[in-house]
């Protein structure tokens, strides 16, 4: 099988879990012997030096010429069997998926974010989740400046949504959806994809560690220090564990202000800052357990497939995928997204209860073993992939309409 993988990569000065992921599902088929080429593009590349070039910039988020001419010469000398889109945000744009329709070659489209539904990406809003642009209609976005809390960048990303719904790109443009949990599958549903369309893979951890065994006497948060992330919320929860140590492996805005409480309040927080994947691996084998108090929707956060790999159970909010991800007293504990108290009392709970918690430590890597390793990943993907592939020869056009030369539908 020929396979393009086709991603809008993010800007290196914000490093991004989705392009990880990418690079992981690209060598893992590669791996395997499928032949793989790439279409990629990085959002480094954005001028936004002066007024002229950002109103380019925003024109080009909506619609690329240059991406669909350079796309449009790729499929013809290479002739794929499938096209795989991660990311189209914001220079590759969604106007590429009309030439893979144009060439006739089936497109899988993997959801890493709420994106095609809401302006910010994440369904998050003040720190709470927020489901207005799909409840009302994306002019919430606009208002609420729910990306970078710019109105013109918000809507800019609003009418290249509504431009594209309307004249059918996500419909008739894209054979089978991707998404990474039956959460977020239930999202994508609501947001009007259709069901026959979509599929459920999660991500995957490659050259995962053995198990590890705890015993470091600590527990240990990883992740970007941002807002959504829940750190407020475990430094709240620290004040009420003085006897039990935490590590914070990972960096971001909100790093100089959490430090600062931390020592203002005398908390056994240790912050470690961004670490190498090894070291990140180790640290988390040695934990007693992973602590992912997140107040917004996660996508699939890796470092809960890097901690059921490591046979570390996880003391998760209930929202969202963690919900799914982490099963309430087999591989972890659930608390009240954004309650310190809770989340406290499920960490004593949890470290209280010495053979519970060695058995959560082998049903995690149980856990990881049945559904996140690359052979059991690639089976999945390949299935999806055949599935794209079935569906466009048995009927080329699709959805049975007639197509103009540049891929939009004719009548």
């Amino acid at each position: 099988m020929k396979v393009l993988l086709v991603h809008n990569r993010y800007r290196t000065s914000a490093p991004s879990g989705e392009d990880i992921a990418v690079r992981n599902e690209q060598r893992m088929l590669e791996k395997r012997g499928v032949e793989v080429t790439t279409f990629d593009r990085c959002n480094d590349d954005i001028d936004d030096s002066t007024p002229l070039a950002r109103a380019a910039a925003a024109a080009n988020t909506i619609w690329s010429r240059r991406s669909r001419s350079d796309l449009r010469s790729l499929l013809d000398r290479i002739r794929p069997d499938v096209v795989h889109v991660h990311n189209t945000f914001s220079v590759l744009s969604p106007s590429i998926y009309g030439v893979c329709r144009a060439a006739a070659v089936p497109v899988v489209q993997t959801l890493h974010n709420f994106r095609f539904f809401c302006p910010g990406a994440l369904f998050l809003r003040e720190g709470r989740p927020c489901e207005d642009c799909v409840d009302r209609s994306l002019l919430q976005a606009v208002r609420h400046r729910c990306y970078r809390n710019s109105i013109a960048a918000t809507a800019t990303l609003a009418a290249m949504l509504q431009l594209h719904r309307t004249i059918g790109t996500y419909t008739g443009g894209i054979d089978r959806y991707v998404a990474l949990t039956q959460f977020a599958r239930a999202k994508m549903l609501k947001g009007g994809i259709l069901e026959r369309k979509l599929s459920v893979k999660p991500n995957f951890l490659p050259d995962p560690p053995a198990a590890g065994g705890g015993g470091g006497g600590y527990a240990i948060f990883v992740g970007r220090l941002l807002e959504g992330k829940g750190a407020d919320t475990l430094l709240q929860a620290w004040r009420l564990l003085p006897g039990v140590r935490l590590k914070i492996v990972g960096d971001g805005a909100l790093r100089p202000r959490l430090e600062a409480i931390a020592r203002r309040d005398g908390l056994n927080v240790e912050f470690t800052g961004r670490l190498e994947r090894s070291a990140v691996l180790e640290a988390v084998s040695r934990a007693e357990l992973m602590v992912v108090p997140s107040t917004w929707y996660e996508g699939f956060p890796m470092v809960v497939a890097e901690s059921f790999a490591c046979g570390t159970p996880v003391v998760a909010s209930r929202i969202g995928s963690l919900a799914e991800l982490v099963q309430n007293g087999v591989t972890g504990r659930h608390f009240t997204p954004g309650d310190a108290p809770a989340l406290a009392l499920a960490v004593q709970h949890l470290l209280a209860d010495g053979g519970g918690l060695r058995r959560m430590r082998h049903a995690s890597r149980a856990y990881f073993e049945a559904h996140l390793t690359e052979d059991r990943n690639y089976e999945q993907l390949m299935s999806i992939y055949r599935e794209a592939v079935g569906r466009d020869s048995a009927n080329p056009g699709w959805d049975g309409r007639a197509r103009s030369s540049d891929g939009n539908t004719a009548g």
